[in-house]
Protein backbone atom coordinates (compact mmCIF):
# COMPACT_ATOMS: atom_id res chain seq x y z
CA UNK A 1 0.00 0.00 0.00
CA UNK A 2 1.39 3.19 -1.13
CA UNK A 3 2.81 5.68 1.60
CA UNK A 4 0.97 8.84 2.04
CA UNK A 5 2.47 11.94 1.49
CA UNK A 6 3.28 14.33 3.88
CA UNK A 7 1.88 17.95 3.02
CA UNK A 8 3.16 20.64 4.96
CA UNK A 9 0.33 22.90 3.57
CA UNK A 10 -1.83 24.90 6.51
CA UNK A 11 -5.00 23.17 6.26
CA UNK A 12 -7.84 25.31 5.22
CA UNK A 13 -9.42 28.02 8.00
CA UNK A 14 -12.34 26.95 9.95
CA UNK A 15 -13.12 30.83 9.58
CA UNK A 16 -13.50 30.81 5.98
CA UNK A 17 -11.35 33.49 3.93
CA UNK A 18 -8.57 34.60 6.70
CA UNK A 19 -9.07 38.77 7.03
CA UNK A 20 -6.58 40.46 5.11
CA UNK A 21 -5.68 44.00 6.16
CA UNK A 22 -7.03 47.20 4.34
CA UNK A 23 -4.48 49.49 3.44
CA UNK A 24 -2.58 50.49 6.73
CA UNK A 25 -5.11 48.60 8.60
CA UNK A 26 -3.53 46.87 12.01
CA UNK A 27 -3.93 42.71 12.20
CA UNK A 28 -5.94 43.13 15.09
CA UNK A 29 -8.78 45.30 13.08
CA UNK A 30 -8.64 43.01 10.01
CA UNK A 31 -9.79 40.13 12.84
CA UNK A 32 -12.41 42.34 14.73
CA UNK A 33 -13.66 42.94 11.26
CA UNK A 34 -13.76 38.92 9.87
CA UNK A 35 -15.42 38.17 13.37
CA UNK A 36 -18.05 40.64 12.78
CA UNK A 37 -18.54 39.38 9.29
CA UNK A 38 -18.67 36.37 10.62
CA UNK A 39 -21.98 37.15 12.79
CA UNK A 40 -23.54 39.48 10.45
CA UNK A 41 -23.74 36.61 7.77
CA UNK A 42 -25.34 34.39 10.51
CA UNK A 43 -22.36 32.16 10.59
CA UNK A 44 -22.26 32.72 14.00
CA UNK A 45 -25.18 33.15 16.33
CA UNK A 46 -25.20 34.38 19.23
CA UNK A 47 -23.99 31.89 22.34
CA UNK A 48 -21.77 30.73 19.33
CA UNK A 49 -18.07 30.22 21.12
CA UNK A 50 -15.57 31.82 19.02
CA UNK A 51 -11.83 30.74 18.96
CA UNK A 52 -9.55 31.15 21.67
CA UNK A 53 -6.58 33.15 21.16
CA UNK A 54 -4.21 30.60 20.42
CA UNK A 55 -6.39 29.25 17.87
CA UNK A 56 -6.54 32.88 16.68
CA UNK A 57 -2.88 33.53 16.45
CA UNK A 58 -2.47 30.07 14.86
CA UNK A 59 -4.92 30.55 12.14
CA UNK A 60 -4.08 33.79 11.16
CA UNK A 61 -0.07 33.46 11.81
CA UNK A 62 -0.23 36.71 14.66
CA UNK A 63 0.72 37.01 18.39
CA UNK A 64 -1.31 36.29 21.31
CA UNK A 65 -1.24 39.35 22.07
CA UNK A 66 -2.50 40.98 18.80
CA UNK A 67 -5.85 38.09 19.57
CA UNK A 68 -6.01 39.33 22.73
CA UNK A 69 -6.92 42.71 21.78
CA UNK A 70 -9.06 41.67 18.81
CA UNK A 71 -11.06 39.71 21.62
CA UNK A 72 -10.99 42.12 24.13
CA UNK A 73 -12.17 45.48 22.18
CA UNK A 74 -14.76 43.07 20.72
CA UNK A 75 -16.39 42.20 24.37
CA UNK A 76 -15.39 46.09 25.72
CA UNK A 77 -18.11 46.86 22.19
CA UNK A 78 -20.45 44.36 23.63
CA UNK A 79 -20.11 41.85 20.41
CA UNK A 80 -18.96 39.20 22.40
CA UNK A 81 -19.15 37.92 26.03
CA UNK A 82 -16.34 36.11 28.15
CA UNK A 83 -17.35 33.49 30.68
CA UNK A 84 -14.44 32.17 32.82
CA UNK A 85 -12.89 28.68 32.05
CA UNK A 86 -15.42 28.33 29.16
CA UNK A 87 -14.25 30.89 26.74
CA UNK A 88 -15.71 33.46 24.36
CA UNK A 89 -19.16 33.97 22.88
CA UNK A 90 -21.03 35.47 20.64
CA UNK A 91 -23.32 38.49 22.82
CA UNK A 92 -27.15 38.95 22.18
CA UNK A 93 -27.79 42.53 20.73
CA UNK A 94 -27.33 45.16 23.34
CA UNK A 95 -30.92 45.91 25.26
CA UNK A 96 -32.30 49.43 24.62
CA UNK A 97 -34.03 51.65 26.48
CA UNK A 98 -35.86 54.20 25.17
CA UNK A 99 -35.08 58.24 25.60
CA UNK A 100 -38.86 59.35 25.64
CA UNK A 101 -40.58 56.77 27.93
CA UNK A 102 -40.11 55.48 31.31
CA UNK A 103 -40.33 52.23 31.39
CA UNK A 104 -39.65 49.59 33.85
CA UNK A 105 -36.97 48.00 33.59
CA UNK A 106 -38.12 44.46 34.44
CA UNK A 107 -40.99 44.56 31.67
CA UNK A 108 -38.40 45.18 29.07
CA UNK A 109 -36.36 42.67 29.90
CA UNK A 110 -39.43 39.99 30.03
CA UNK A 111 -40.04 41.13 26.59
CA UNK A 112 -36.62 40.19 25.11
CA UNK A 113 -37.63 36.34 26.72
CA UNK A 114 -34.99 37.30 29.15
CA UNK A 115 -35.09 36.63 33.01
CA UNK A 116 -35.08 39.53 35.82
CA UNK A 117 -33.67 39.54 39.31
CA UNK A 118 -32.06 42.21 41.01
CA UNK A 119 -30.22 42.83 43.85
CA UNK A 120 -31.14 45.13 46.75
CA UNK A 121 -28.18 46.78 48.19
CA UNK A 122 -29.62 49.68 50.74
CA UNK A 123 -33.16 50.54 51.39
CA UNK A 124 -33.38 53.17 54.12
CA UNK A 125 -35.09 56.72 55.52
CA UNK A 126 -32.28 59.53 55.00
CA UNK A 127 -31.92 63.28 55.02
CA UNK A 128 -32.49 65.19 51.43
CA UNK A 129 -29.03 66.95 50.76
CA UNK A 130 -29.38 70.12 48.80
CA UNK A 131 -29.20 68.63 45.46
CA UNK A 132 -31.96 66.22 46.11
CA UNK A 133 -34.31 68.49 47.97
CA UNK A 134 -34.19 70.53 45.31
CA UNK A 135 -35.44 67.85 42.79
CA UNK A 136 -38.16 67.16 45.02
CA UNK A 137 -38.84 70.33 45.81
CA UNK A 138 -38.09 69.94 49.66
CA UNK A 139 -36.44 71.73 52.38
CA UNK A 140 -32.77 70.52 52.53
CA UNK A 141 -32.50 67.49 55.19
CA UNK A 142 -36.07 66.61 55.14
CA UNK A 143 -36.88 63.44 55.27
CA UNK A 144 -36.88 61.08 52.27
CA UNK A 145 -36.56 57.74 50.97
CA UNK A 146 -33.49 56.25 49.64
CA UNK A 147 -32.97 53.03 47.95
CA UNK A 148 -30.04 51.70 45.80
CA UNK A 149 -31.17 48.42 43.69
CA UNK A 150 -29.25 46.53 40.74
CA UNK A 151 -31.17 45.15 37.93
CA UNK A 152 -29.73 41.91 35.96
CA UNK A 153 -30.64 40.95 32.34
CA UNK A 154 -30.49 36.75 32.76
CA UNK A 155 -28.39 37.53 36.33
CA UNK A 156 -26.16 39.95 34.05
CA UNK A 157 -25.92 43.76 35.69
CA UNK A 158 -27.16 46.19 33.32
CA UNK A 159 -28.42 49.17 35.51
CA UNK A 160 -27.71 50.18 38.97
CA UNK A 161 -30.70 52.18 40.11
CA UNK A 162 -29.88 55.01 43.13
CA UNK A 163 -33.48 56.39 43.94
CA UNK A 164 -34.85 59.37 46.22
CA UNK A 165 -38.78 59.00 46.74
CA UNK A 166 -40.83 61.40 48.55
CA UNK A 167 -42.24 59.98 51.38
CA UNK A 168 -45.76 62.16 51.60
CA UNK A 169 -46.49 60.79 47.95
CA UNK A 170 -45.14 57.48 49.09
CA UNK A 171 -45.50 56.63 52.58
CA UNK A 172 -45.19 52.84 52.12
CA UNK A 173 -42.31 52.88 49.87
CA UNK A 174 -39.73 51.14 52.37
CA UNK A 175 -41.95 48.61 53.03
CA UNK A 176 -42.55 47.32 49.52
CA UNK A 177 -40.57 43.91 48.75
CA UNK A 178 -38.50 44.75 45.79
CA UNK A 179 -37.38 41.91 44.99
CA UNK A 180 -40.71 41.37 43.82
CA UNK A 181 -41.91 44.56 42.47
CA UNK A 182 -39.69 47.34 40.83
CA UNK A 183 -39.70 50.95 42.35
CA UNK A 184 -40.74 52.22 38.91
CA UNK A 185 -43.50 50.03 39.04
CA UNK A 186 -44.59 50.74 42.38
CA UNK A 187 -44.58 54.27 42.26
CA UNK A 188 -46.65 54.05 39.09
CA UNK A 189 -49.22 52.51 40.79
CA UNK A 190 -49.53 54.92 44.07
CA UNK A 191 -48.30 57.82 41.98
CA UNK A 192 -48.86 58.00 38.72
CA UNK A 193 -46.23 59.69 36.28
CA UNK A 194 -47.59 62.94 34.79
CA UNK A 195 -44.48 64.32 33.49
CA UNK A 196 -40.81 63.32 33.37
CA UNK A 197 -37.34 65.18 33.48
CA UNK A 198 -33.95 63.35 32.25
CA UNK A 199 -30.75 64.06 31.76
CA UNK A 200 -28.10 61.52 29.87
CA UNK A 201 -24.36 61.84 30.41
CA UNK A 202 -21.40 59.49 29.60
CA UNK A 203 -19.38 58.88 33.18
CA UNK A 204 -16.79 56.71 34.30
CA UNK A 205 -18.16 54.31 37.10
CA UNK A 206 -17.09 55.23 40.53
CA UNK A 207 -15.53 51.82 42.09
CA UNK A 208 -18.52 50.64 44.45
CA UNK A 209 -21.02 51.13 41.07
CA UNK A 210 -18.38 48.96 39.05
CA UNK A 211 -18.03 46.47 41.76
CA UNK A 212 -21.93 46.21 41.68
CA UNK A 213 -22.10 45.67 37.73
CA UNK A 214 -19.40 43.30 37.65
CA UNK A 215 -17.32 45.86 35.05
CA UNK A 216 -13.55 46.97 35.59
CA UNK A 217 -13.08 49.98 37.65
CA UNK A 218 -13.74 53.71 35.63
CA UNK A 219 -15.49 51.53 32.73
CA UNK A 220 -17.12 53.72 29.97
CA UNK A 221 -20.44 54.25 31.34
CA UNK A 222 -24.04 56.01 30.44
CA UNK A 223 -25.81 57.69 33.51
CA UNK A 224 -29.40 59.27 33.40
CA UNK A 225 -30.77 61.45 35.98
CA UNK A 226 -34.75 61.54 35.78
CA UNK A 227 -37.44 63.16 37.94
CA UNK A 228 -40.41 61.61 37.87
CA UNK A 229 -43.38 63.86 38.96
CA UNK A 230 -47.48 63.27 39.44
CA UNK A 231 -50.73 65.69 39.45
CA UNK A 232 -49.74 66.01 42.93
CA UNK A 233 -45.86 66.81 42.81
CA UNK A 234 -42.22 65.46 42.45
CA UNK A 235 -41.98 61.87 43.21
CA UNK A 236 -38.86 60.68 42.87
CA UNK A 237 -35.17 61.47 41.99
CA UNK A 238 -33.29 58.40 40.75
CA UNK A 239 -29.56 58.32 39.13
CA UNK A 240 -29.24 54.94 36.37
CA UNK A 241 -25.73 53.72 35.79
CA UNK A 242 -25.80 51.35 32.48
CA UNK A 243 -22.41 49.33 31.64
CA UNK A 244 -21.60 51.07 28.12
CA UNK A 245 -21.34 47.77 26.43
CA UNK A 246 -24.57 46.49 27.93
CA UNK A 247 -27.04 48.86 26.84
CA UNK A 248 -27.87 51.97 24.59
CA UNK A 249 -31.00 54.66 24.66
CA UNK A 250 -32.91 55.09 21.11
CA UNK A 251 -35.70 57.19 20.52
CA UNK A 252 -38.46 57.73 17.51
CA UNK A 253 -40.35 61.37 16.45
CA UNK A 254 -42.67 61.73 14.04
CA UNK A 255 -43.20 65.20 12.61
Amino acid sequence: MPKPKNNTARPPSAHGNEPSAQGSEPRYAAIKRHIRQQIESGQWPVHFRVPSENDLAREFEVSRMTARRALTELTDEGVLMRSQGLGTFVAEPVPAGSLLEVRNIADEISARGHSYSNRILLLQECAATADVARALGMPEGARVFHSVIVHCDNELPIQWEERFTNPALAPDYLQQDFSAITPNAYLSQVAPLTEADTTVEAVAAEPAISAALDIQSHSACLQIWRRTMSSAGAVSFARLVHPGNRYRLGAQLRF
